[in-house]
């Protein structure tokens, strides 16, 4: 236990700090502290599912597949219509009587009134019921009423719930479709985030050792100028330290540098509110450890990815909705075969309230009949039900493609996530021995037996193993995330809910 807690501190010992200013770099693009965001890496993931512009734009998708499918659904809502019709003839001619002849003329004013309400049911069948009456006059001279009811059911050709509700079923997928192509952009958005929040950390990190070098190259400039002073060193050792010097100045203006872009790909994946978010500095909290947890077995990364992954669900309903395709023009091969019966009852009164009532004048009619409608070639039904098959086909090979794809990304981030986590207790071991090699290359340079060229030599490899060690440690945690979101559990394991679940 004492040895891994020994292992553990030397993993670590590049995240101390140890430079002037206690606060580490300055803020990115010169900021004033004023205007500096401090940040977890928890913080920054819910600031980007909040704020990312790309996020915001992906979060209207599933809204609109829902607005299609109402569409679909509104074929089986039952509409109702009204019409009022009000005609007025005159006719005129020629009376002859027994003792005058001369002209005559008639005016006739006639009403006409129709209601009706129709629906279509998820089995095919048509029910539309119809009222109409006509006046006479002003309803007293004379008035008929009539009623009608039509039942058509499709017997062969728009037959079945499963061809009727086809249509609803694949927006309801496209619906799950759009959920999922969510949940796979935010999964890589939190990816991207965590992702570039630690190599924000890690260029913090090497601007600090980057400045600490810098110091130590100083240091060493000064005794080798001193030493030379009083003649104890020949004048051409300073070359090799203030090569040194400056060798570390560039490396500090490039550090510089990379920690100033890494923030600017941050705060744009962040879009913080609150200002110009271009011009605010950060400060990241959070500081990288070597993952304590062991991974499952690769075969159980596997199977989660096979549950999980947005991919492949949305290659799952793709080939369901392929599936209804199928249905829907097998159907459509078939010959229209309706089968329709109507009822009908018409009251002739004076007015129009005897006419609802009317016994004597009433008149009732039935109607039964088939109707066929057969298209001789049907080349574009025909046309359709072979696309149909072929994207179903399209869409078998292309989730067995996927499952594939998915199987070897998610062996391959596992192999890389090992590698990563062990690698970190190797550079761990190698910044020791570089320690090592620097204090013993200093103490034989301060008894006249090395050279400032070998005393640089030792520190610049010193300085090489303390970067490689943080990006060691920054490595294996961004393999990590990496690992989780080809198994698709990644907003899982960071606390985020998501909308889903496997199909």
């Amino acid at each position: 236990m004492k040895s891994r807690t020994r292992w553990l501190g030397g993993c670590l010992w590049v995240l101390a700090v140890v430079t002037a200013c206690a606060d580490g770099p300055p803020a990115a693009n010169g900021s004033p502290t004023g205007n500096v965001l401090r940040l977890s890496v928890t913080e920054a993931i819910l600031m980007a599912l909040e704020n990312n512009p790309g996020l915001l734009v992906q979060r209207l998708n599933p809204a609109l597949a829902r607005t299609r499918e109402a569409e679909a659904r509104s074929v089986f809502e039952p509409t109702l219509s009204g019409e009022i019709e009000r005609q007025r003839s005159s006719n005129s001619g020629t009376v002859t009587a027994s003792n005058a002849t001369g002209a005559a003329e008639s005016a006739e004013e006639r009403t006409t009134v129709e209601v009706s309400a129709g629906s279509r049911l998820p089995t095919g069948t048509r029910i539309d019921a119809a009222v109409q009456t006509a006046l006479a006059g002003n309803g007293t001279d004379h008035a008929a009423v009539d009623a009608n009811l039509t039942l058509t059911q499709p017997l062969l050709d728009g037959f079945g719930t499963r061809v009727n509700l086809a249509s609803l079923r694949q927006a309801r997928l496209d619906t799950h479709i759009s959920v999922f192509e969510l949940r796979g952009f935010a999964e890589s958005l939190v990816a991207e985030v965590e992702k570039t929040y630690w190599d924000c950390v890690l260029t913090e990190r090497q601007l600090d050792i980057y400045r600490e070098s810098l110091r130590l190259a100083e240091e060493q400039l000064k005794e080798t100028t001193e030493r030379i002073r009083v003649g104890k060193l020949p004048e051409i050792e300073a070359a090799a330290a203030e090569a040194e010097v400056s060798l570390r100045r560039e490396s500090l203006i490039n550090a510089e540098s990379a920690w100033a872009t890494a923030c600017l790909r941050l705060i744009r994946l962040l879009q913080p509110p609150g200002g110009d978010a271009w011009s605010r500095g950060l400060r990241l909290e959070d500081r990288p450890a070597v993952p304590l947890d062991v991974l499952d077995s690769v075969d159980n990364h596997v199977a989660l990815a096979l549950q999980r992954r947005p991919d492949i669900n949305q290659a799952q309903l793709a080939l369901q909705r392929g599936e209804l395709e199928v249905v829907k023009t097998r159907n459509g091969l078939l010959p229209r075969l309706d089968l329709f019966i109507a009822l009908g009852r018409t009251g002739y009164a004076d007015s129009f309230a005897d006419a609802v009532n009317a016994r004597d004048g009433e008149a009732t009619h039935t109607t039964v009949g088939v109707r066929l409608d057969y298209s001789i070639l049907n080349w574009g039904a025909k046309a359709g039900y072979c696309r149909a098959l072929l994207s179903r086909q399209q869409g078998e090979e292309a989730l067995r493609n996927v499952r594939q794809l998915a199987e070897a990304d998610v062996r391959m981030a596992y192999i890389e996530a090992r590698r990563a986590t062990a690698q970190v207790a190797a550079t761990a071991a190698t910044r020791r021995l570089q320690e090592a090699k620097l204090h013993a290359e200093t103490e034989k340079f301060r008894v006249g037996k090395s050279t400032s060229l070998l005393v640089a030599q030792a520190q610049r490899d010193l300085l090489e193993s303390q970067v490689a060690e943080i990006q060691a440690v920054v490595k294996a945690l961004q393999a990590r995330v990496e690992l989780y979101r080809l198994e698709g559990s990644l907003l899982d394991r960071r606390g985020v809910s998501v909308p889903t679940d496997a199909p």
